[in-house]
């Protein structure tokens, strides 16, 4: 086995591969050969480091340093004072002049464990971190006793509904039939969502032994994993993943003599945003127009092509390996008594250092924006934060301390959602913020149902007069009229979901479109 004395990780995914990563890693090889470093310095290709929006990024272990925004003409610099003198090129720190480093707490991870650290296109690995051995174990369990486990962790549901995964998966397990289905909802189409991208491209593995366990529950021999068509990136390395697996033995026929079969197969989305919801995505999946079904019947007991089908987003699914592997108990030490595990979050917007963290269900939203996003950038002072994705809330700062867990948050009438934090500074306009979340939705709603279809292009020329100062108070008190008529009589949740950001940003920042009105 060869040491190094030095590990360079170099987070390689959709931003850095715009920033040519690929050009830089190979640049950084030839000059590290070139001054006979090549046996002590190894460059490591990994998923997202943590920190994201700053071009190409790497870390340097065991010095724990993070460089931002680096290019092939610093690789001489980074070459000669880092790797050769080991003084660390200050203007190309991630914390530089701030003193600041993100919070990345790998040891309290679960989804994101091996994000950053690990080649998520290397199989072994993720073998050498302990992947797999809770599909092994899996393998020799029960299927409703699997279906206990996660029960008994108390994992809800981490797309935004937050159902119970278990009681999920109960519905399905006990049914007797020749075909069953796993779906994944990896169809991320709200604007400022895309963590289940990142898990995706950082571990795409431990996405697909959850997929493994989900099936093994609930007796399914098929799953698909519904990506959106823009994430090339991570169906680039889920099908390599697969392939991997299948070569492995992990997949296909008779798993290691278990008499259980499973094949997995990546179904690429055109892009619907309705597709996010489970019956969409199913239609899409059978080659259909993504409109929503009437329900009941539920997919759990008729989804894809009449048979039992258990649909869960990317996030929910790669928790099972550990819940499996550590069991319940061990999942519960995360999070609340009555909302266990962590939650993935995106942090964006005006904060020093936007990132993907995952933290404890319940931390509240201070320390997420503080201690994972350094605060907010220098000069800026905070307003507001748009919790949840568009579908999400508007919290102002008199809710900053709020838990952030499903319970707390709906205490407020507020969501976890898609996962999405997007703070806003005092210049923000909420009235801009509601427009393009109202255009939005008229832009994607599929216009299957009245309510929706008309609802939202009232919603639009409402908040079109409101910001053009050529409302009334009336148009305010509209704006809830028809959102909740929405809420109350939409067919899915598309249409269902207005109301959030609406009602929201008109309970705390009211004053904000008086003084649009008055102008």
């Amino acid at each position: 086995m060869k040491y190094f004395r030095a590990h360079v990780l170099v987070g390689v995914n959709e931003t850095s591969k715009q920033a040519g990563v690929s050009d830089f890693i190979s640049a950084l090889k030839a000059m590290l050969k070139a001054a006979s470093l090549e046996d002590e310095i190894n460059i490591l290709e990994t998923g997202p480091l943590g920190f994201f929006g700053k071009g190409i990024c790497m870390t340097v272990y065991p010095d724990n340093v993070n460089y931002e925004n680096v290019a092939i003409t610093d690789i001489n610099e980074l070459v000669n004072e880092h790797f050769l003198k080991g003084r660390p090129v200050a203007r190309l720190l991630l914390d530089s002049g701030s003193g600041f480093s993100p919070k990345y707490n790998y040891e309290n991870r679960i989804v994101l464990r091996n994000s950053g650290i690990i080649d998520p296109e290397n199989i072994d690995e993720y073998l050498g971190t302990g992947g797999y051995e809770a599909w092994e174990k899996a393998l020799k369990m029960k299927p409703l006793e699997i279906v206990d486990e996660v029960k008994k962790s108390g994992l809800r549901g981490r797309g935004g509904a937050g159902f119970p995964t278990g009681l999920k998966m109960s519905f399905t397990a006990p049914i007797e039939c020749e075909q069953k289905y796993v779906v994944v909802n990896a169809d991320e189409g709200e604007p400022g969502t895309f963590k289940d991208r990142l898990i995706m491209e950082g571990d795409p593995h431990q996405l697909l032994e959850g997929i493994m366990i989900c099936a093994k529950a609930v007796g399914a021999t098929k799953a698909f994993i519904y990506v959106r068509g823009e994430y090339k990136l991570s169906i680039q390395r889920l099908n390599k993943a697969i392939e991997q697996c299948k070569n492995y033995g992990l997949l296909g026929k008779n798993i290691f003599e278990s008499g259980f079969d499973l094949d997995i197969e990546i179904k690429v989305g055109a892009g619907a945003y309705v597709c996010g919801e489970e019956t969409a995505l199913i239609e899409s999946l059978e080659g259909n127009r993504g409109n929503p079904r009437w329900k009941p019947p539920f997919p759990g007991v008729k989804g894809l092509w009449g048979c039992p089908t258990v649909v869960n987003n990317v996030e929910t699914l790669t928790n099972l390996p550990y819940i499996i592997k550590h069991g319940a108990e061990g999942f519960q030490k995360f999070g609340t008594a009555d909302c266990s595990g962590t939650k993935v979050y995106t942090i964006l917007g005006d904060v020093a250092y936007p990132g993907l963290c995952e933290a404890d269900m319940g931390t509240t939203l201070r320390t997420i924006i503080n201690d994972y996003a350094g605060g907010m950038k220098k000069g800026f002072k905070f307003k507001a934060a748009l919790v949840g994705g568009a579908a999400g809330v508007f919290i102002g700062e008199r809710l900053l301390d709020i838990k952030m867990d499903l319970n707390s948050l709906s205490q407020y009438s507020a969501v976890l959602g898609s996962g999405a934090i997007l703070v806003m500074n005092e210049n923000t306009s909420i009235v801009d913020m509601l427009w393009s979340i109202i255009r939005f939705f008229r832009h994607e709603s599929c216009g299957k149902c009245a309510p929706c279809r008309n609802g939202s292009e009232m919603l639009y020329d409402l908040i079109n007069k409101i910001k053009k100062s050529q409302g009334t108070i009336e148009d305010l008190d509209n704006l809830l009229l028809i959102a909740e008529t929405m809420q109350q009589t939409s067919f899915c949740a598309l249409g269902q979901s207005p109301i959030m950001p609406i009602r929201s940003a008109l309970d705390n920042f009211r004053d904000e479109f008086l003084a649009i009105i008055k102008k």
